[in-house]
């Protein structure tokens, strides 16, 4: 049923509610403008926007700004606003912000792919998006805008130019992949993997398996397809139990890759795959080859050149504090600091183990959300970093230094030569007082840690 809007027909005191707009009308006036926005401070002339609310703040009190700063209009959910033909009155503004990127999927017509996953979501984004880019034209999520915000944004942006999309979906709790996926209708799907995160949220790892798992729920439903890493045994036991699921499989041991050794003069990571050709990228981490496999596999399936794609993938640079090789002010830093879970850590932490890195530091930021598993997990980090012969250790975040506090009271193995900060700025301030240089450094941590404070002084 379409999604009923209410717009002001008469000027008074307060809306008027006798007409009611369905999501196609709000659409026509969609298709006139230049697009959608949440923020009245960037407001692109001419663009809808929608104000939404926040835990600080209610977007309803900024509608009138952002018609001043050049918007069309403005759709709210605030009947006590004063009356103002450009703005728009309906029951809830997020519902109708995803109800219309639900309509406008629908009218775009094109092939949509999907992705979710624990870890490497917005790498194997980026790389699809990079392959594909090479024969189509591709809209894609921007950034990590992969939420009910965003992905309904990221449909939008889509315009009759647009060949071909690829959308990212987050999650924290249950049902949040299954709305997503209710608005971007993804013709195909890739779940990059399932691990410990969020747990505060899912409740346990099998909570983990069932929400991502919504995203295969609905390509059963729809008879649509699933690519999957046949290498990975918890992706086949998901897709195993939805038995009449089309699936693509992909996979580094599946399909006879090699990874090569890196080392100081080559220390990113290449692969050769089982034809022969060599994938070299600018990515740091074994990690990644699946998240390269996922694009080579999407590449072949819209047909795209082999070569061509693994060329456009030698190309392709990290950003945003994910995977990157950054040569600092005195050291060399692995920064992979964008968010951290049990699973991105362990595999950090066993790249870094096997790669040349001559006197090495560790900066670890507290893994969170993970509730009641958290001390347990941090543990476990803990005893992995103890096996490792690192010079400096240095630790951010309660979590960790609760773990470590816990261990050396029980005579288990403790971490030894550490230091502790409860926050990334104590860090800073340490460093800036104790500079470390000629080091080799692996900063990994949860987002909320905030690690990337201290890159500069490095």
């Amino acid at each position: 049923m379409e999604k009923e809007v209410l717009v002001p027909q008469v000027k008074d005191s307060s809306f008027k509610t006798d007409f009611i707009m369905k999501t196609d009308e709000l659409y026509k006036i969609f298709l006139e403008s230049k697009g959608v926005s949440t923020d009245s401070r960037a407001i692109t002339p001419g663009s809808i926007f929608f104000a939404l609310k926040g835990d600080n703040f209610d977007g309803n009190s900024f509608a009138l700004k952002a018609i001043e700063g050049g918007a069309k209009c403005a759709v709210i959910d605030d009947k006590s606003l004063p009356v103002n033909d450009n703005l728009i009155l309906v029951k809830d503004v997020l519902l109708a912000l995803q109800d219309l990127a639900r309509y406008h999927r629908v009218k775009l017509g094109i092939p949509i792919v999907g992705l979710t996953g624990t870890n490497g979501k917005t790498t194997t984004k980026e790389l699809i998006t990079t392959v594909l880019s090479v024969k189509y034209k591709v809209t894609s999520t921007q950034g990590n805008l992969n939420n009910h915000i965003g992905v309904p944004l990221t449909i939008l942006k889509m315009d009759s130019s647009t060949q071909m999309g690829v959308v990212e979906m987050g999650a924290s709790a249950p049902g949040e992949i299954a709305n997503l996926v209710s608005i971007s209708q993804p013709n195909y799907g890739l779940i990059t993997n399932v691990g410990k995160a969020h747990l505060l949220g899912f409740g346990s790892f099998d909570g983990v398996k069932n929400t991502k798992g919504e995203l295969y729920d609905y390509l059963l439903k729809t008879g649509e397809t699933a690519l999957y890493n046949i290498d990975n045994p918890h992706l086949c036991e998901m897709v195993q139990k939805r038995t009449s699921l089309k699936t693509i499989p992909y996979g580094l041991q599946y399909e006879g890759c090699q990874i090569l050794a890196t080392s100081s003069a080559e220390p990113f990571l290449r692969m050769r795959l089982h034809s022969g050709e060599l994938v070299n990228t600018n990515l740091i981490g074994a990690y990644n080859s699946d998240n390269i496999m996922a694009a080579l596999a999407v590449g072949k399936l819209f047909e795209v050149n082999l070569a061509i794609a693994i060329e456009a993938i030698g190309k392709y640079t990290p950003s945003n504090n994910r995977s990157q090789l950054v040569k600092g002010r005195e050291n060399t830093l692995i920064v992979d600091a964008y968010n951290a879970n049990p699973t991105s850590m362990r595999a950090a932490l066993e790249n870094f183990r096997n790669m040349e890195r001559g006197v090495s530091t560790l900066v670890i930021g507290d893994m969170l959300e993970l509730g009641s598993e958290s001390q347990n997990e941090h543990k476990a980090v803990l005893d992995i970093i103890n096996k490792m012969g690192i010079d400096n250790l240095l630790f951010v975040g309660e979590e960790f230094a609760k773990a470590a506090l816990a261990a050396a009271l029980g005579d288990a193995a403790c971490v030894i030569n550490a230091r502790f900060f409860k926050t990334s700025l104590e860090l800073r301030d340490y460093l800036i007082a104790n500079p470390i240089t000629g080091n080799t450094f692996l900063i990994k941590g949860s987002r909320g840690t905030r690690l990337e404070r201290i890159l500069d002084i490095l």
